[in-house]
């Protein structure tokens, strides 16, 4: 559990030490063992703060020993890094004509060649094998070498001094976050609740937060106390749903399983099996309960003190899951039961459809035009109006819309008016398209609401002024009403480039300091250094994962990829579609920044793609090097060195098929880490315009920085660049905790 601790820690910036580690408080002279882990942390890419250092040198040796350790396992230093080819900065010079005679020669069985480990042939003048560390036809790896990292000369990233007491504190932050957790902080979550327990007296902010709450409390078998938890019906459905798949959202189950064959689709028609992965991934996903567990959500339900016919229309959007959770569970024989009249009542009124819908209502009035009805309606759910506002606008004009939105838009969640600030321009934009993502699917581009047609670019220009008016006299009130005694206020420059994070629920584990998406990281040196590895832990077998990026000119583009090893300004290292026994494997791609500046290239997409059948593989870790100095390649081709990685991110999510990891500005020489997922085996089936429409969504957000300096204005905070003894101090540190982020905005 320490180690589990140490890795919660980390994505912080920080090193738990555990009072129960510390035998020498007040050691002044600093021991041998003490100044060899600073020297190895540095290898790594990591120094201490003066007082962490202080902490660790009263550490015995067994706990210095598990910290290197979860150092070098979060780095991924005991990981097999060999790519395919070696010196891969070099061409090899080989064609496609090569993999034609190969596979000719192994049809017919020739005998002129090399016989490799793997089997196949290598015919003479095809393939230089002497630069290859594997099968340079079928991607199987032989040779392997070991890393070896040395302390460079690049900014070393700092670690702070955590106790116990700020574990619990960042535990306290993550549950009262008032927007949804990432991947990271859910992964963080659920290792604080194992070690702390659930904090007395904190209020959850988030539905999916509570279903990791709950699961929680379940494996500690205090069921009793997860049910008062529990809302209304769709909570236990929600709870019921994770605990089935995996999902916090409630992903449709055709959606899943669509999902899966699609992943399943190949290229060469006779490795094609999307018919069987769908009937996979249905039968996986048919509800089995036991007798006890069918007690215990009957129980759950029966305890559920909403009114009935309010919990049917909750119910009613899932309508087709419930009928199936309600059969799989027996509902109907344990509701005959004494003592689970609730129950009964419940599921008279469900079946029987004995309550009305509101949303069915809010329809049903605004198709027949009654502004006072349908208004009158969303009047009643402040959050749902929000969620309605721009369409409403569009459909009753923008004057009637704003008027009653007024009356209620000091109940609105502030998320919601941070949103409708963030988005409004991109939706009143007649000729520009939106990027969502729905739950369980891809990335995808949609049309314009064709209502925007009806009206003048200056009726709309006016409609956004409106909103964001309306939504920043909202948050200057919120500031105004917070009670503060500080004066002075220090906000890193830094802060001014990163969105405030709303919205965005990234599926991909942070195991290094984490970053908020659309966060901008400065490329100090000529270059940028790709890197994927998978496969740690598994068995020798085809599982081809594939590194790409894609180049985008001003009216082209261009890729680089297993089938284009060499393009201007990108080499990549090989294309290896079968790991090794356990250890995993590697790709790189080196992306020359000079050289595609002078091309005139505007960007480049990092991607990661599952050729194999299936989705990406779980627990592959992607990202970017990037160093001011040269980065070196060895004789063997490993170009990994941890203290020059920039950024990297580990795939958790099981639907996922490719996905874009990063997006290269040549012309600021800035990397934007983002997430958007995408279908297809190759790069060529990513939508370029989907990229620019995430990375237009991700610009027009709200800036921290810029949120901070209003927050100053109206509380009359004077901005400093003096961090120490700034009575308020927001430095990238700080960012990196998004719920902290959430908390001062949103709360």
């Amino acid at each position: 559990m320490k180690r589990e601790l140490l890795k919660v820690a980390i994505r912080q910036n920080a090193i738990y030490i555990p009072s129960e580690w510390v035998v020498k408080s007040e050691s002044i002279s600093i021991n041998e063992t003490s100044s060899v882990l600073l020297v190895n942390s540095a290898k790594l890419g990591y120094t201490f703060s003066e007082e962490l250092y202080k902490s660790i040198n009263g550490i015995n040796p067994k706990h210095k020993l598990e910290v290197l350790e979860v150092l070098k396992e979060i780095t991924g230093v005991n990981k097999n890094w060999t790519p395919l080819v070696k010196q891969w900065d070099i061409p090899t010079g080989e064609t496609v004509l090569d993999h034609v005679v190969t596979f000719f020669s192994n049809v017919f069985k020739s005998n002129r060649g090399t016989k490799l480990p793997c089997g196949h042939l290598i015919p003479f003048n095809t393939f230089p094998l002497e630069r290859y560390n594997g099968c340079p036809f079928c991607g199987t790896p032989f040779e392997f070498e070991e890393l070896e990292f040395k302390e460079g000369k690049n900014k070393l990233k700092t670690l702070a001094l955590w106790t116990e007491d700020d574990m619990k504190g960042f535990l306290e932050t993550l549950l009262k976050s008032p927007v949804a957790l990432d991947a990271t902080q859910i992964d963080s979550l659920k290792v604080l609740l194992k070690a702390f327990g659930l904090p007395e007296g904190v209020e959850v902010g988030m539905k999916e937060t509570l279903m990791v709450v709950i699961d929680a409390l379940v494996e500690n078998e205090q069921a009793s106390e997860a049910s008062v938890l529990f809302k209304n019906a769709n909570d236990i459905l929600r709870y019921l749903w994770y605990k089935h798949t995996g999902f916090l959202q409630m992903v449709e189950p055709k959606i899943i399983a669509k999902r899966l064959a699609k992943n399943s689709v190949n290229i060469q028609l006779g490795m094609d099996n999307r018919g069987s992965a769908k009937i996979k991934a249905l039968t996986d996903l048919k509800l089995k309960f036991t007798r006890t567990e069918c007690r215990q959500y009957a129980m759950w339900l029966n305890s559920l003190t909403m009114d009935a016919e309010k919990q049917c229309e909750i119910m009613h959007p899932k309508r087709g899951i419930w009928v199936r959770v309600i059969r799989a569970l027996r509902l109907a024989e344990y509701s005959k039961r004494k003592g689970f009249e609730n129950l009964s009542t419940l599921l008279d009124v469900f079946y029987n459809e004995l309550y009305e819908v509101w949303q069915g209502q809010v329809n049903y009035y605004k198709l027949k035009y009654d502004e006072e009805r349908t208004f009158k309606l969303l009047k009643e759910r402040p959050g749902l109006f929000a969620r309605s506002l721009f369409s409403a606008m569009l459909w009753f004009g923008k004057d009637v819309t704003l008027t009653h939105f007024k009356e209620v838009m000091y109940q609105v969640p502030p998320r919601l008016i941070f949103t409708l600030n963030m988005y409004t321009e991109i939706y009143f934009e007649k000729n520009s398209s939106r990027t969502v993502k729905p739950l369980g699917g891809t990335n995808k581009r949609i049309p314009v609401n064709k209502l925007l047609q009806l009206y003048t670019d200056d009726q709309l220009k006016e409609m956004v002024m409106g909103v964001q008016d309306l939504t920043l006299d909202l948050i200057k009130r919120k500031f105004e009403n917070e009670i503060n005694s500080n004066s002075t206020i220090f906000i890193d420059e830094g802060l001014f480039k990163i969105p405030i994070a709303i919205g965005d629920r990234s599926e991909t584990v942070q195991d290094l300091p984490s970053a908020l998406m659309g966060t901008r990281f400065p490329v100090e040196g000529s270059k940028v250094r790709l890197f994927l590895q998978w496969g740690e832990g598994l068995p020798a077998q085809h599982l081809d994962m594939d590194l790409s990026c894609r180049v985008a000119y001003e009216n082209k583009t261009e890729f680089c990829s297993y089938s284009q090893l060499n393009i201007r300004g990108c080499k990549h290292s090989g294309d290896i579609q079968r790991i090794p026994n356990k250890v995993g494997t590697a790709e790189y791609i080196d992306v020359d920044v000079d050289e595609l500046s002078y091309l005139g290239a505007r960007y480049v997409s990092f991607t990661c793609n599952a050729y194999t059948n299936g989705s990406l593989s779980p627990n592959l870790v992607v990202g970017w090097m990037n160093s001011k100095y040269p980065m070196k390649i060895t004789s063997k081709g490993v170009a990994y060195n941890p203290a020059e990685v920039q950024h990297q991110v580990r795939i958790q999510q099981t639907l996922v098929k490719g996905m874009v990891f990063g997006l290269l500005d040549v012309e600021a020489r800035e990397v934007i880490w983002l997430e958007l997922s995408y279908g297809g085996q190759v790069v060529q089936n990513l939508d370029t315009k989907a990229v620019e429409s995430l990375l237009y969504k991700l610009d027009a957000k709200l800036k921290i920085g810029d949120l901070l300096k209003l927050k100053a204005e109206v509380q009359g905070l004077k901005v400093t660049e003096d961090a120490e003894n700034a009575d308020e101090v927001y430095d990238l540190n700080w960012v990196t905790n998004s719920a902290a982020v959430s908390e001062v905005f949103l709360s």
